[in-house]
């Protein structure tokens, strides 16, 4: 969830990119039958290889936080430090994030990711050595911080596709469907293998291993240059810049609520788990809610685009937050198992949201500023993972069980959801009163 998106629809883009072959089939042989929408994708030259590179790079997104919280709630015995200190390094991340962005889109990803990624490794080893070697309680938050700078590769992967895309409305809905379900399969996968990794090797092993594959991811996604978009024009603009656009600052609120949703399912759920004494299982439980968004994500990408993203944004809203009440009633009532199929129904929303929202900033978005304004509103989201994930942890310890926790997430989303239909509402109102002259 961190979380963590295609081009503008107006305005110049930065470029063309290649076309399938649109050469008729001979009048003698059967017409083809049209491939599907993620097959026509992955024809384009280079998909494939940046993908799998950007996929391999983001898996440690879903690693790190689980394994951060496993790592340090064995050291110290308080989920409310492990959530404190996630917390501290999403709001770190919240506020360097934009700036890692606009020097991507500044200089080229190939130019300023892989030094950002250099210096989040180095947060990230640091605390594995304070956490091993028990150093002081600071040295936590100081080291987790420093890992602020990981570059948002599934926002440079998006704008790859906005490069390749520019003239495909309907491709660009389907590629930015695929990278959320991509987003949501390394937070299926993410979790289980830190959990795996801390409970069965050693509690630094997950931090280690996402160190690993988060080089090497990036080092094969910046690899293919012929699918990187050229850097932007419109950097010394200050009117260009996306904080700037109308719309966009309570948007960015839209995804701060959301991003509470999913920070708190993420300690609460660890938390329960632990609780219940299956403390191994907490991965593949937290697992169940991302499989839900992937499943999501993937039938999302074969609709086509919505004729109102703001609408749709308050429908998804207002899903979640319905959907986010299943894993409370299931908790008070249930047993373990039951919670994780209540958590893989509830993620049913979250991939739609995301789309959606995603839509929406690439509508508000300048052209040349795509990586910056799809940080901004990954930046949000981990803003609001941040407070999600302390009041999670601090609900989990202060109400005597981590199954009355769970009320955290639905009340997150029944913000975001007020929140998105006043964007609507405002949206609307504003078209209305253009055609009407202000009058």
């Amino acid at each position: 969830m961190i979380v963590h998106p295609p081009a503008p629809s107006h305005g110049p883009a930065p470029c063309d990119g290649p076309a399938l072959s649109d050469s008729p089939a001979p009048s003698d042989s059967p017409v083809p039958r049209p491939a599907g929408p993620y097959a026509r994708l992955f024809a384009r030259p280079g998909a494939v290889g940046f993908t799998l590179g950007g996929l391999l790079a983001r898996l440690p997104m879903g690693m790190f936080t689980v394994s951060a919280v496993l790592m340090i709630a064995d050291a110290h015995g308080s989920y409310a430090l492990a959530g404190s200190v996630t917390a501290t390094g999403l709001a770190a991340t919240a506020l360097a994030g934009p700036l890692v962005a606009r020097a991507v889109d500044r200089h080229g990803q190939s130019r300023a990711a892989l030094p950002a990624t250099l210096l989040a490794l180095l947060g990230s080893l640091a605390l594995v050595v304070c956490v091993h070697t028990r150093a002081p309680v600071w040295t936590l938050f100081a080291a987790y911080a420093a890992t602020a700078t990981t570059p948002n590769t599934g926002g440079m992967a998006r704008a790859r596709w906005a490069h390749l895309l520019r003239r495909d409305p309907a491709a660009r809905h389907t590629a930015n469907s695929f990278e959320q379900a991509a987003d949501e399969l390394c937070f299926l996968l993410g979790p289980i293998l830190a959990t795996l990794l801390c409970t069965a090797l050693f509690p630094e092993a997950g931090t280690l291993a996402g160190c690993g594959l988060l080089l090497t991811g990036t080092l094969l996604f910046l690899g293919r240059h012929s699918t990187e978009p050229p850097p932007g024009r419109t950097r010394n603009r200050a009117g260009s810049a996306p904080l700037r656009q109308p719309g966009t600052p309570a948007l960015l609120l839209v995804f701060a609520a959301t991003g509470a949703v999913f920070g708190a399912l993420e300690v609460v759920t660890l938390a329960y788990a632990d609780g219940q004494g299956h403390r191994a299982a907490g991965g593949a439980v937290l697992a169940c809610q991302a499989a839900g968004s992937a499943l999501a994500g993937l039938a999302f990408g074969r609709l086509p685009p919505a004729r109102s993203d703001r609408r749709r944004l308050a429908g998804c809203t207002a899903a979640m937050a319905a959907l986010t009440v299943l894993p409370l009633l299931a908790a008070l009532t249930a047993p373990l198992p039951v919670v994780a199929g209540a958590l893989l129904v509830a993620g049913l929303a979250t991939a739609p949201t995301m789309v959606t929202g995603m839509a929406v900033v690439q509508r508000l978005t300048p052209a040349g500023r795509l990586n910056e304004g799809m940080t901004l509103a990954v930046t949000a989201l981990l803003g609001g993972i941040a407070a999600g994930s302390a009041a999670g942890g601090r609900a989990a310890e202060s109400l005597g069980s981590a199954g009355w926790a769970y009320g955290v997430p639905p009340v997150a989303a029944a913000a975001a959801a007020a929140l998105a239909t006043l964007l609507a509402v405002s949206a609307h109102r504003t078209r209305v009163t253009a055609h009407t002259g202000g009058t």
